[in-house]
C-alpha cells in the first residue's frame, strides 16, 4: 500500500507533538510528502526541517486552530493553492478534559467538541471529494479505547471519542469498495502529553503507558491491511471485549474509581486497570 502513497501528500493534524508528530515521521519514512496542522507553528517547522535533513521530505506548514470556525476550509484552500492533493489525511487532533460535573468550564468543553468531532467531520468530508474522483485515498482517525465505553469524569471525551468510531466504521463500509480506506485507531494510555493537558498532571508517571511510535506503527499497519479499527495493545483489547461482557452500570463505575479528581496535594493512585 506504501508504494502507492509514495511521493503523494498526507494531511497530518495535531502534528506539532506526540502522536501527530510520530506519524509525520513515519510518514516521511514511507517516503510521502506532508502538510503538518497544529497551532504551534515553531514546533512544526523544526518538525518539518528535521524530515526534510533526514528523508528529503517536502513539508507545507500551517498554523491553525481547528475548533475555530471556518479553520478546515481556510486548510483545504491554501493547500489548493499550493497545488497540492491529499491523498492521506490522518485527522489526530484532539484533546480531553478530566474534572468533576461541578466544576466543569462548559466553553472548553464545547471546545473541545468542535475539535475532536466538528474539524475531524468537515475535514473528512473536504477531502472525500477528490478521493473519490481518483479512486483511491486513505484516512485514518484517531479515536480512543474509551470510544467503546462511557467514562465517568470525562463523560463529554468519552461520547466524542464514541462518535469519531461509530462515524468512522459507517464510513469504512460505505467507501471501502470505491477504492478509499477510512481506518479508526483507538490507542490507550499513552506516553504524550494528553493528561497534564486534560487537567491530571502527572497521572501518567503512576500509570503504564505505550510508546507513541509503537502506537502509530500499528494505526498504520491497519490502514495499510484495510482494517476498519486498530487497538494497539493486547490488554487494551481484551479490555474492549470485557466491557461488553459486562453491565453497563459496572463499566461505568470502574471508570469512576479510576479516573475521580484527586483531592488538592494528592497523588493519582495507581492502578492495574486500564480505562481510557
Amino acid at each position: 500500500m506504501w508504494k502507492q502513497f509514495a511521493n503523494q501528500w498526507a494531511l497530518v493534524t495535531g502534528a506539532s507533538t506526540g502522536l501527530g508528530a510520530e506519524f509525520a515521521r513515519q510518514l516521511a519514512s514511507h517516503g510521502m510528502h506532508l502538510v503538518l496542522v497544529a497551532r504551534r507553528g515553531e514546533l512544526m517547522d523544526e518538525l518539518a526541517t528535521e524530515l526534510h535533513t533526514k528523508h528529503g521530505t517536502q513539508c507545507l506548514v500551517i498554523t491553525a486552530d481547528l475548533s475555530s470556525p471556518g479553520e478546515p476550509q481556510r486548510i483545504l484552500a491554501e493547500i489548493a493553492a499550493q497545488g497540492k492533493t491529499i491523498a492521506l489525511l490522518i485527522n489526530n487532533a484532539g484533546f480531553g478534559i478530566v474534572g468533576e460535573v461541578h466544576n466543569a468550564d462548559v466553553d472548553r468543553i464545547l471546545t473541545m467538541i468542535r475539535l475532536n468531532v466538528s474539524a475531524l467531520i468537515e475535514l473528512t468530508y473536504l477531502v472525500l471529494p477528490e478521493m473519490l474522483q481518483r479512486g483511491r485515498g486513505g484516512i485514518l482517525n484517531v479515536a480512543s479505547l474509551s470510544a467503546f465505553q462511557p467514562v465517568a469524569y470525562m463523560g463529554a471525551y468519552s461520547a466524542s471519542k464514541a462518535f469519531v468510531l461509530h462515524f468512522s466504521e459507517a464510513l469504512h463500509c460505505e467507501l471501502r469498495d470505491l477504492g478509499i480506506t477510512v481506518s479508526t485507531l483507538c490507542p490507550g494510555v499513552t506516553r504524550t502529553s494528553f493528561f497534564d493537558i486534560a487537567g491530571a498532571p502527572g497521572w501518567l508517571r503512576k500509570h503504564a503507558a505505550l510508546d507513541v511510535d509503537y502506537v502509530v506503527r500499528k494505526g498504520l499497519k491497519a490502514l495499510s491491511r484495510r482494517r476498519q479499527h486498530c487497538v494497539p495493545g493486547w490488554r487494551n483489547f481484551l479490555l474492549t471485549l470485557l466491557v461488553r461482557i459486562a453491565s453497563r452500570r459496572r463499566v461505568v463505575k470502574e471508570s469512576m474509581r479510576f479516573f475521580r479528581p484527586q483531592p488538592p496535594g494528592k497523588h493519582w493512585r495507581r492502578s492495574r486497570r486500564r480505562f481510557f
